[in-house]
């Protein structure tokens, strides 16, 4: 009933797309079947514990209309509250609301209300609900109670209790799918009115209630910011306007390439051999990375592989506490480089469901016209619950590739791999992959390469070679010579310690976030270039726009890889945990400036001398300076997920 109200007097849109309309009514309902049958539960399992007693018993009766009534108030008022927290926002009800009941406030908060909104005909409007509803709870259940109690066999009534369950659960699940039913999944267009109708309102409010631990602070923004903008180089700074933004020219000279973004499920740098791993297990990487550009000091800003698919794709960090920003629907709405790929078709290709995590919506949200792959697309069978393996999945997206190729339109790609990960699921792949074993390597050089199995050791031996494998689909599918292949680890994996790195990453902690990275188009990228000047995950897309010399805006925190002028003062933003001890950080070719982020301590490293040693006090002015950077880029980040949205 409150969708139909909410449809006939409320819903507004741009979208004419009738389509999209009817798949909102869809997958509201299905929500709001959720929603009921979870409040359905308690009656559920009260009816099969005391089947006819459940309407034959007074107090039974007493405890159930109780329940209903509480429920029906509870379900009417929130209702209510969010039509009209909609009316006024524009924004379906989340927990922000509970900003009105803040100490010194409510008394202002609830005269507002009374002068603004007719009160006194609401509540008896709600009375009057009431009563008919509880009407109708009696009228149904005396309906009920009158019937004659009837007996089921055992075999009968166990059948009963399992299909009960089973549907229950299943309305509950929501989904035909290896991911439940989730809010992101109604954010399939980029239209905040057909978002807006394809959500239950008391389950997203519910559903966010835990995420008011991720905010920002417009004051420390603020005091940080001068450094911070001076930093980016921010075409026009103001502090009152905390303005972010830099607009970066196009170039028609340069050739339209492709664009193929390839994340690499927990390959951190320290694993690969191009890192001087005793074991060598990524010699296609090697090879590679050997005839286009290698990026030595290539960070991820924090380990998760959620994380890093929001980070790359929106510029910003990932600093969320309480869930990842993927998971939070007020961060989803950003201002991203890929939706400035114009021209170009735009693609985002997994072998599993794009439900996990709600990253299905950091994409549909923000990149207009963006078109997802996933399982049930496929022809290939699912191999594990990743989805289809990786060698499949490269496979069918080579043929994508080659198609739209073939047509002479540029298109800008994220292909993301899994299999390196548990269950460490390998395939045969052509054919000639195949597992080692203990008695096939030696196990004293395996104990220094850092591994902590043999399974984990073949994952990412069975990675390395569907790399090879999409760089042979290239070639043979005509796309090579005219793609910008761009491989980066989303995080590294676990790892025993080890010591063959420059620096001493296990003990500092920053090893989780240092990845592997390179660049390679061998028609338009000459081989055999090493970057050592630190890389972050949010320079992929200003780089990669720079190169095919699109115009764009960036409005965040990355900045291109390649910028000449900024050899000598580059530093990326990491996050990592040390001793059980959240810390945050800026690391640069020299130093690396940290700050606990629960004590508020901090330390400066030289990382050319003594990489462990805080030489702050020796340092000072250094140390003042990279203080203002650190916290600058971490305020920012808080702020700007917050206040990045496309409509400003």
């Amino acid at each position: 009933m409150f969708r139909l109200v909410f449809y006939l007097f409320f819903f507004k849109t741009t979208v004419t797309d009738k389509a999209a309309i009817q798949k909102a009514w869809y997958l509201g309902s299905k929500f709001d079947l959720r929603l009921t049958l979870i409040l359905i539960v308690p009656i559920l399992f009260g009816t099969l514990i005391w089947r006819n007693k459940y309407f034959t018993s007074r107090a039974i009766r007493r405890v159930n209309m109780t329940y209903l009534f509480i429920i029906y108030l509870g379900l009417t008022l929130l209702y209510i509250l969010d039509l009209g927290h909609y009316d006024y926002l524009g924004m379906r009800l989340d927990p922000s609301v509970l900003r009105f009941l803040a100490k010194g406030e409510r008394a202002d908060n609830a005269r507002m209300v009374w002068q603004s909104y007719p009160v006194v005909r609401g509540v008896l409007g709600l009375v009057v609900f009431m009563y008919l509803i509880t009407r109708l709870q009696k009228a149904t259940w005396k309906k009920f109670a009158a019937q004659p109690e009837k007996l089921l066999s055992k075999g009968s009534f166990i059948g009963w209790t399992s299909a009960l369950i089973l549907l229950t659960a299943g309305g509950i699940y929501g989904n035909f799918a290896y991911f439940p039913l989730r809010w992101s999944q109604a954010m399939f267009t980029r239209d905040n009115g057909v978002t807006s109708l394809g959500l239950n309102p008391i389950l997203y409010f519910v559903s966010n209630l835990n995420v008011d631990g991720d905010t920002f602070d417009i004051q420390a923004t603020k005091k940080y910011y001068e450094t911070t903008a001076s930093y980016l180089r921010v075409d026009h700074p103001d502090v009152n306007t905390l303005n972010f933004k830099r607009s970066i020219p196009g170039d028609s000279s340069k050739p339209r390439l492709n664009i193929v973004l390839v994340m690499l499920e927990s390959t951190g740098a320290a694993p690969t051999s191009m890192y001087g791993n005793p074991m060598q297990a990524t010699p296609n990487m090697k090879r590679i990375s050997e005839g286009g550009i290698l990026f030595k000091n290539f960070y991820v800003p924090a380990v998760s592989t959620a994380k890093t698919v929001f980070g790359v794709t929106t510029g910003l960090p990932d600093v969320t506490a309480v869930r990842t920003a993927s998971r939070h629907p007020k961060m989803l709405d950003q201002r991203i480089i890929m939706d400035q790929f114009k021209g170009y078709n735009k693609y985002y290709l997994l072998g599993g469901n794009t439900n996990w995590a709600n990253i299905r919506a950091v994409f549909t949200n923000n990149v207009e016209g963006v078109k997802i792959f996933e399982e049930g697309y496929y022809k290939s069978p699912k191999a594990d619950v990743w989805g289809v393996s990786d060698y499949d999945l490269i496979t069918e997206a080579s043929s994508i590739f080659k198609e739209t190729n073939d047509k002479k339109e540029p298109f800008v790609a994220f292909l993301q791999l899994a299999d390196n990960h548990p269950p460490y699921t390998t395939t045969h792949g052509a054919g000639d992959f195949k597992k080692l074993e203990e008695k096939d390597i030696d196990m004293q050089k395996f104990k220094t390469a850092g591994f902590v199995s043999i399974d984990q050791f073949n994952a990412l031996r069975y990675e390395d070679y569907n790399v090879g494998h999409l760089i042979d689909m290239a070639k043979k599918d005509g796309y090579l010579d005219n793609t910008i292949f761009f491989f980066f680890g989303d995080h590294n994996c676990i790892l025993n310690p080890y010591s063959f790195m420059p620096l001493p990453e296990y003990e500092m902690g920053s090893g989780g976030e240092h990845v592997t990275s390179f660049m390679y188009s061998p028609k338009h990228i000459p081989g055999g270039q090493v970057i050592t000047t630190p890389g972050s995950l949010l320079d992929v897309y200003p780089t990669v726009a720079s190169m095919v010399g699109m115009p764009y805006n960036n409005y965040t925190l990355g900045m291109n890889l390649f910028d000449s002028t900024r050899v000598n003062d580059k530093y990326v933003y990491i996050q990592y945990m040390r001793n059980q001890q959240p810390y945050y950080s800026m690391v640069g070719d020299q130093y690396m400036y940290e700050v606990n982020l629960k004590t508020g301590t901090t330390s400066l490293y030289d990382l050319k001398a003594n990489p462990t040693k805080n030489v702050e006090a020796e340092h000072r002015d250094t140390a003042k300076y990279l203080n203002n950077l650190t916290r600058g880029y971490y305020e920012s980040t808080r702020y700007l997920l917050f206040n990045n949205k496309k409509q400003q």
